[in-house]
């Protein structure tokens, strides 16, 4: 009989600019004991100095998952997930994009660009935590996230 492997928390990079989100998000986490470490950056520059390890970052732990808004300040969503995607260091976090928009376009431009999920952010605090939850369910229970 195989025992259970041990939960080790999970490092997840949130990228969004909204304070009422980010704090809906931590919410989330903290209300259901998500077993995760959520560090949060609120543009696309930081995003990126983050996941580069530059400046302010320096040693910043590299994320597990990445959870990306696409209308960010500075550098849009769009073009982070472009840029990360096309880094031969970064290319492998999954990204998931967690946005207002429902615009076709975005969700077929963001699937161009290699994000690994769409999903439109529900305004109700319950069904936002909800969604938070799932997507803790699948990329840290269902799914096998690579090693650095």
């Amino acid at each position: 009989m195989t025992q259970p492997q041990p939960v080790v928390p999970v490092e997840v990079l949130l990228v969004e600019d909204d304070p009422g989100d980010v704090l809906m998000t931590r919410e989330a986490f903290e209300d259901h004991k998500l077993k995760n470490n959520l560090n949060v950056v609120s543009d696309g520059v930081e995003a990126l100095a983050y996941l580069r390890g530059e400046g302010a970052y320096a040693g910043a732990t590299r994320p597990d998952l990445i959870l990306l808004d696409l209308n960010l300040p500075r550098r849009d969503g769009r073009e982070v997930l472009a840029e990360v995607k096309s880094d031969e260091q970064l290319r492998r976090i999954p990204i998931v994009v967690l946005t207002t928009s429902e615009a076709e376009e975005d969700i077929l431009r963001s699937y161009d660009l290699h994000a690994n999920a769409y999903i439109t952010k529900p305004v109700d605090f319950e069904r936002f935590v909800s969604v938070v939850r799932q997507i803790d369910d699948f990329f840290i229970t269902v799914a096998r996230l690579p090693t650095q």
